[in-house]
């Protein structure tokens, strides 16, 4: 078993700032806006995962928190203080939980690696706006429906095509991701 550096080197650093301020970017993609805030935004992910997958999931947690904190300052919606750490910094830290398969990431870069990290990852982000959407939005449920299953399904319809196309995008630069990126 390797011995892992805990400190945050330069490089580290720099990768995770230009991967939050990938990922700002990419939120202002949206694909489809769902009410009540939700929306398909399927690159915005991508580079919080990639860095979790490169470097593991505590500096994968750190990122996607930043990541969380930044979009609430620029213009997240927040209706309770719980609620906000539900919805951003805690369910984006959680995408840093794809760096539990950083080393077999870099051994084997396989579709197998890519889609487990990231299907965990995203997980925990769903089990966190599934949380929020229960207890702070469930007003907003049709008459009748159970506030577990419309929190679910809400979360699930946008959170399964971002998960697709994260996954997708991913895999395709899955042998820049791994090389060493020193040697260029």
């Amino acid at each position: 078993m390797q011995k892992t550096n805990k400190k945050w080197t330069t490089k580290m650093l720099v990768e995770g700032a230009v991967c939050i301020a990938l990922a700002l970017i990419l939120r202002t993609v949206k694909l489809y806006q769902l009410p009540n805030g939700g929306s398909i935004t399927p690159g915005k992910m991508i580079p919080l995962i990639i860095f979790a997958l490169r470097y593991g999931p505590v500096k994968g947690f750190v990122v996607g928190a930043v990541y969380g904190v930044m979009s609430i300052i620029l213009g997240g919606s927040v209706y309770h203080p719980v609620q906000a750490i539900l919805d951003y910094p805690l369910a984006y830290g959680l995408l840093g939980l794809a760096g539990l398969y950083k080393d077999e990431f870099e051994r084997t870069n396989s579709i197998k690696t890519i889609l487990l990290g990231s299907l965990i990852g995203i997980f925990g982000r769903f089990i966190c706006h599934v949380l929020s959407g229960v207890v702070f939005f469930k007003q907003y449920a049709p008459a009748g429906m159970n506030p577990w299953f419309y929190s679910i399904t809400y979360n699930a319809s946008f959170l399964s095509i971002d998960f697709a196309v994260t996954v997708f995008v991913i895999f395709l630069l899955r042998k820049f991701l791994t090389r060493d990126l020193q040697k260029l």
